[in-house]
Protein backbone atom coordinates (compact mmCIF):
# COMPACT_ATOMS: atom_id res chain seq x y z
CA UNK A 1 0.00 0.00 0.00
CA UNK A 2 1.24 3.77 -0.40
CA UNK A 3 0.06 6.21 1.82
CA UNK A 4 -0.16 9.64 0.82
CA UNK A 5 -0.47 12.89 3.42
CA UNK A 6 -2.06 16.10 2.58
CA UNK A 7 -1.76 18.34 5.29
CA UNK A 8 -1.75 21.97 5.11
CA UNK A 9 -3.94 24.64 7.52
CA UNK A 10 -7.10 25.25 7.64
CA UNK A 11 -9.42 26.13 4.91
CA UNK A 12 -6.24 25.39 2.09
CA UNK A 13 -7.85 22.91 0.05
CA UNK A 14 -6.88 19.94 1.18
CA UNK A 15 -10.32 17.63 1.19
CA UNK A 16 -10.35 19.46 -2.29
CA UNK A 17 -7.30 17.94 -3.26
CA UNK A 18 -7.30 14.73 -1.96
CA UNK A 19 -10.60 13.89 -3.10
CA UNK A 20 -9.63 15.45 -7.20
CA UNK A 21 -6.67 12.85 -7.33
CA UNK A 22 -9.54 9.56 -5.57
CA UNK A 23 -11.56 10.76 -8.32
CA UNK A 24 -9.01 10.79 -10.70
CA UNK A 25 -7.94 7.45 -9.46
CA UNK A 26 -11.20 6.05 -8.66
CA UNK A 27 -12.95 4.63 -5.23
CA UNK A 28 -12.38 1.17 -5.90
CA UNK A 29 -8.07 2.20 -5.64
CA UNK A 30 -7.78 4.64 -2.90
CA UNK A 31 -8.90 4.45 0.69
CA UNK A 32 -9.67 8.25 2.30
CA UNK A 33 -8.59 8.78 5.36
CA UNK A 34 -9.44 12.06 7.00
CA UNK A 35 -7.68 13.00 10.06
CA UNK A 36 -11.09 14.87 11.25
CA UNK A 37 -12.25 11.83 12.61
CA UNK A 38 -9.91 11.20 14.87
CA UNK A 39 -10.29 13.85 17.44
CA UNK A 40 -10.17 12.64 20.48
CA UNK A 41 -13.20 11.62 22.83
CA UNK A 42 -14.38 14.61 24.85
CA UNK A 43 -18.36 13.36 25.52
CA UNK A 44 -17.52 13.07 29.60
CA UNK A 45 -16.31 16.78 29.53
CA UNK A 46 -18.81 19.89 30.49
CA UNK A 47 -19.61 22.86 27.60
CA UNK A 48 -16.82 25.14 29.80
CA UNK A 49 -14.74 21.96 29.65
CA UNK A 50 -14.79 21.58 25.90
CA UNK A 51 -15.00 25.48 25.39
CA UNK A 52 -11.34 25.27 27.00
CA UNK A 53 -9.80 22.29 24.84
CA UNK A 54 -6.96 23.79 22.23
CA UNK A 55 -8.87 21.81 19.25
CA UNK A 56 -6.01 23.23 17.01
CA UNK A 57 -2.75 21.65 18.87
CA UNK A 58 -1.37 18.55 17.46
CA UNK A 59 -2.23 16.93 20.79
CA UNK A 60 -5.99 16.87 20.61
CA UNK A 61 -5.97 14.26 17.37
CA UNK A 62 -5.57 10.25 18.14
CA UNK A 63 -2.71 9.41 16.35
CA UNK A 64 -1.84 6.09 18.05
CA UNK A 65 -5.26 4.91 16.82
CA UNK A 66 -4.99 6.84 13.56
CA UNK A 67 -1.40 4.68 13.31
CA UNK A 68 -3.04 1.80 14.22
CA UNK A 69 -5.77 1.85 11.59
CA UNK A 70 -3.09 2.64 8.88
CA UNK A 71 -1.26 -0.29 9.71
CA UNK A 72 -4.40 -2.56 9.32
CA UNK A 73 -5.18 -1.07 6.52
CA UNK A 74 -1.25 -1.83 5.24
CA UNK A 75 -1.93 -5.29 5.94
CA UNK A 76 -5.15 -5.87 4.59
CA UNK A 77 -7.65 -5.64 7.58
CA UNK A 78 -10.61 -3.37 7.38
CA UNK A 79 -10.69 -0.61 9.81
CA UNK A 80 -13.66 0.99 11.52
CA UNK A 81 -12.93 4.74 11.76
CA UNK A 82 -14.53 7.23 14.99
CA UNK A 83 -17.24 9.44 13.58
CA UNK A 84 -16.56 12.61 14.99
CA UNK A 85 -19.54 15.67 15.67
CA UNK A 86 -18.46 18.72 15.74
CA UNK A 87 -21.63 19.89 17.11
CA UNK A 88 -20.99 18.11 20.24
CA UNK A 89 -17.39 17.78 20.33
CA UNK A 90 -17.52 14.12 20.79
CA UNK A 91 -17.71 10.70 18.66
CA UNK A 92 -20.46 9.20 17.75
CA UNK A 93 -21.43 5.98 20.43
CA UNK A 94 -23.58 4.14 17.65
CA UNK A 95 -21.90 4.79 14.26
CA UNK A 96 -18.24 4.50 12.61
CA UNK A 97 -16.81 4.72 9.37
CA UNK A 98 -15.40 1.48 7.56
CA UNK A 99 -12.21 1.99 5.91
CA UNK A 100 -11.11 -0.83 3.18
CA UNK A 101 -8.04 -1.79 2.22
CA UNK A 102 -6.88 -0.59 -1.18
CA UNK A 103 -3.52 -0.25 -3.00
CA UNK A 104 -3.26 3.34 -2.17
CA UNK A 105 -4.53 5.46 0.76
CA UNK A 106 -4.58 9.48 1.34
CA UNK A 107 -4.41 10.50 4.88
CA UNK A 108 -5.18 14.47 4.98
CA UNK A 109 -5.70 16.62 7.95
CA UNK A 110 -4.10 19.41 9.83
CA UNK A 111 -1.39 17.73 11.27
CA UNK A 112 -0.75 14.82 9.23
CA UNK A 113 3.35 16.29 8.51
CA UNK A 114 3.62 17.09 12.47
CA UNK A 115 3.52 14.19 13.96
CA UNK A 116 7.16 12.48 13.47
CA UNK A 117 5.39 8.85 14.45
CA UNK A 118 2.61 9.79 11.55
CA UNK A 119 4.88 11.42 9.57
CA UNK A 120 6.87 7.90 9.24
CA UNK A 121 3.79 6.19 7.69
CA UNK A 122 4.06 8.30 4.88
CA UNK A 123 5.32 7.17 1.58
CA UNK A 124 4.39 10.94 -0.59
CA UNK A 125 4.22 14.37 2.01
CA UNK A 126 1.92 16.90 0.18
CA UNK A 127 1.80 20.05 1.82
CA UNK A 128 -1.18 22.39 0.40
CA UNK A 129 -0.45 25.91 0.67
CA UNK A 130 -3.00 28.50 0.30
CA UNK A 131 -3.18 32.19 1.45
CA UNK A 132 -4.27 33.11 4.99
CA UNK A 133 -7.21 35.49 3.81
CA UNK A 134 -8.59 32.56 1.85
CA UNK A 135 -8.16 30.19 4.60
CA UNK A 136 -9.86 32.02 7.56
CA UNK A 137 -12.90 32.97 4.66
CA UNK A 138 -13.28 29.65 4.15
CA UNK A 139 -13.60 28.66 7.54
CA UNK A 140 -15.49 30.99 8.40
CA UNK A 141 -18.08 29.59 5.87
CA UNK A 142 -17.87 25.98 6.72
CA UNK A 143 -18.43 26.69 10.48
CA UNK A 144 -21.22 28.96 10.37
CA UNK A 145 -22.67 26.98 8.14
CA UNK A 146 -21.75 23.29 8.74
CA UNK A 147 -20.84 23.45 12.44
CA UNK A 148 -23.51 25.92 13.42
CA UNK A 149 -21.14 28.58 15.34
CA UNK A 150 -21.85 32.47 15.76
CA UNK A 151 -19.43 34.56 13.52
CA UNK A 152 -17.93 35.91 16.93
CA UNK A 153 -17.19 32.46 18.18
CA UNK A 154 -15.11 31.46 14.79
CA UNK A 155 -13.36 34.59 15.19
CA UNK A 156 -12.26 33.98 18.80
CA UNK A 157 -11.18 31.22 17.89
CA UNK A 158 -9.55 31.59 15.60
CA UNK A 159 -7.44 34.22 17.27
CA UNK A 160 -6.57 32.65 20.16
CA UNK A 161 -5.71 28.71 18.55
CA UNK A 162 -6.05 28.32 15.15
CA UNK A 163 -3.48 31.06 13.92
CA UNK A 164 -0.79 30.56 17.12
CA UNK A 165 -1.22 26.52 16.35
CA UNK A 166 -0.61 27.17 12.60
CA UNK A 167 2.20 29.17 12.85
CA UNK A 168 3.73 27.09 15.59
CA UNK A 169 2.98 23.56 13.86
CA UNK A 170 1.39 23.35 10.66
CA UNK A 171 3.88 26.00 8.60
CA UNK A 172 6.69 24.69 10.14
CA UNK A 173 5.67 21.25 8.84
CA UNK A 174 5.96 22.40 5.30
CA UNK A 175 9.83 21.44 5.34
CA UNK A 176 8.86 17.97 5.38
CA UNK A 177 6.83 17.59 2.25
CA UNK A 178 7.82 16.08 -0.76
CA UNK A 179 5.15 18.20 -3.04
CA UNK A 180 3.94 21.85 -2.19
CA UNK A 181 0.57 22.38 -4.07
CA UNK A 182 -0.06 26.08 -3.78
CA UNK A 183 -3.51 27.36 -3.81
CA UNK A 184 -4.75 23.58 -3.34
CA UNK A 185 -8.24 22.86 -5.60
CA UNK A 186 -7.62 25.81 -7.99
CA UNK A 187 -3.50 23.99 -9.06
CA UNK A 188 -5.09 21.78 -11.62
CA UNK A 189 -1.27 21.01 -12.28
CA UNK A 190 0.41 20.43 -8.93
CA UNK A 191 -3.08 17.78 -8.43
CA UNK A 192 -2.55 16.51 -12.42
CA UNK A 193 1.44 15.53 -10.81
CA UNK A 194 0.18 14.10 -7.80
CA UNK A 195 -2.35 12.09 -9.93
CA UNK A 196 0.34 10.74 -12.00
CA UNK A 197 2.56 10.00 -9.51
CA UNK A 198 0.25 7.72 -7.67
CA UNK A 199 -1.11 5.89 -11.17
CA UNK A 200 2.85 5.04 -11.70
CA UNK A 201 2.37 3.41 -8.36
CA UNK A 202 -0.66 1.69 -9.57
CA UNK A 203 0.88 0.50 -12.88
CA UNK A 204 3.94 -0.80 -10.85
CA UNK A 205 6.47 2.37 -11.77
CA UNK A 206 8.73 3.09 -8.67
CA UNK A 207 8.19 6.54 -8.13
Amino acid sequence: MLIIGIAGGTGSGKTTVARSVIERLGTDKVTFVSQDNYYRDHAGLSKEEKRAINYDHPLVFDNELLIRHLNMLKSGQVAHAPVYDFTTDSRSVTETLELLPHRIAIVEGLHVLSDENLRAMLDIKVFVDTDPDVRILRRVLRDIEERGRTIQSVYDQYMKTVKPMHDAFIEPSKKYADLIIPEGGQNEIGIQLLSILTEKYLIGVRV
